[in-house]
């Protein structure tokens, strides 16, 4: 560390340390007026010093006092020490302190500040002036005389004081730096975050994370596949201009459709961005189901000129008997695997097969998206970079379900296996 910072820093924690003892003087002043009223034959504010150090000493305890009711006294102190006693902004918690342990720890820190910043300050108003005096005192026969006798009346020692003044105020120096180093080492320590603030700073962390990975989810299912659909479908559309009239009108309408509907669900995600959701359980509109948005999802596919075969299983059908949750979930992983057969497999037919399972973990769902690996289809999937296989293996996870995707007997398949009966459902609430 060079000199010059040395010298910033002593500046800053002893501009820090007079504000301590600007907060200690307003305690001080209430102890020694209470004191002139309690003993009236004594003056509290005199030159004599014991009443002094009595006033600091009495007033302490209200220091620590007053941050243990109010608890945004811990912003206060946090951002000075870091921005003047030169901490570590990392170390420190600048929020409120909301359990009795942060308040305890705050309300030590606050008297250890205030304590030694009135100290320092006592000797910063004292010693400066006190050092000219002993400065001139060789060169003025008034101060001379005015002092009187004292330990530099003779004249062989009357150039010793100099030496005194400038002692006093290197002790001066010295002692601002060592309590500024103090406040600085305990800090941490006291206005650091507790064990509980770092719990809390995690959930809301993780919270946090766990809302944006929804967002993401949501953005990437609804409006990129709105987007790959309506590119598709004006493919189509360019590529039978000329030649079927009928199913460019089909794929325009099918493109106004979806197009429409994906400005809605991006207003709604830029809402919540924006924060101007007031519900924040509902701030997203939920995916529809199966049963509600399954057909229309196969139309617009089927604008986009691909053969599309839906293929419903043994007790699948009515799909508004399935559970909501699961059939949301179920319509999303049918849509990813829909959009990335249009997109990476163009021309080649694709099945989609619901079958309702019995297992050891009870009654499951199982999806099951297909496309074969021939003609346009052929080395048409992309390697790695996609985020929307990823958020459907983490939304059946959500769910308490599984799901995988890769090359197969019957070509590329994406498939799932997503929970239907009610205990799948309370483990995956206990496992949250």
């Amino acid at each position: 560390m060079g000199s010059r910072t040395r010298a910033r820093w002593l500046g800053l924690r002893w501009v820090h340390l007079l504000q301590g003892g600007a907060l200690m003087t307003p305690y001080f002043l209430l102890v020694m007026v209470v004191v002139g009223v309690v003993r009236p034959g004594v003056r509290p504010f005199s030159s004599e010093p014991g009443w002094q150090f009595l006033g600091l000493g009495l007033g302490l305890p209200l220091v620590a006092v007053t941050a243990l009711l109010l608890p945004f006294v811990r912003v206060l102190e946090a951002t000075t020490a870091r921005t003047l006693a030169c901490v570590p902004g990392g170390a420190l918690d600048t929020e409120p302190a909301r359990s009795w342990a942060a308040r305890w720890r705050t309300a030590g820190w606050f008297t250890l500040h205030a304590g030694l910043g009135a100290v320092v300050s006592g000797s910063t108003l004292a010693v400066p002036p006190m050092t000219g005096v002993l400065l001139l005192l060789p060169f003025s026969e008034a101060l001379r005389s005015r002092l009187g006798g004292g330990p530099w009346g003779a004249d062989g020692m009357v150039w010793t004081a100099p030496v005194a003044g400038l002692a006093l105020l290197l002790a001066l120096a010295a002692g601002a730096y060592a309590a500024g180093a103090v406040l600085a080492r305990c800090a941490p320590p006291l206005l650091g975050p507790t064990p509980a603030d770092r719990l809390a700073a995690a959930e809301r962390r993780a919270a946090e994370l766990a809302r944006r990975n929804r967002l993401a989810r949501e953005l990437h299912d609804s409006v990129g596949h709105a987007l790959s659909a309506v590119s598709l479908q004006a493919g189509a559309a360019r590529r039978l201009l000329d030649s079927d009239p009928d199913f460019v009108r089909e794929a325009l309408t099918a493109i106004e459709s979806t197009s429409r509907s994906a400005v809605g669900e991006l207003d709604a995600v830029l809402g919540v961005l924006r924060g101007d959701a007031a519900d924040r359980e509902g701030e997203l509109a939920r995916p529809p189901t199966l049963a509600a948005g399954l057909d229309g999802l196969l139309a617009r596919g089927r604008a986009t000129g691909a053969a599309i075969a839906f293929l419903p299983g043994p007790g699948v059908e009515p799909l508004d008997a399935l559970p909501d949750e699961t059939s949301r979930t179920a319509f999303r992983i049918v849509q990813e695997g829909l959009s990335n057969a249009l997109r990476h497999a163009t021309g080649a037919p694709v099945r989609i097969r619901l079958t309702r399972q019995q297992t050891r973990k009870g009654e499951e769902l199982e999806i099951a998206v297909t496309n074969p690996l021939t003609g346009e289809a052929t080395g048409a999937r992309p390697g790695t970079g996609g985020r929307g296989l990823p958020g459907i293996a983490e939304r059946a996870e959500l769910l308490g379900g599984s799901a995988r995707a890769g090359v197969g007997e019957d070509g590329w398949r994406l498939s799932a296996r997503l929970p239907l009966t009610t205990a799948s459902r309370a483990d995956r609430a206990d496992a949250r």
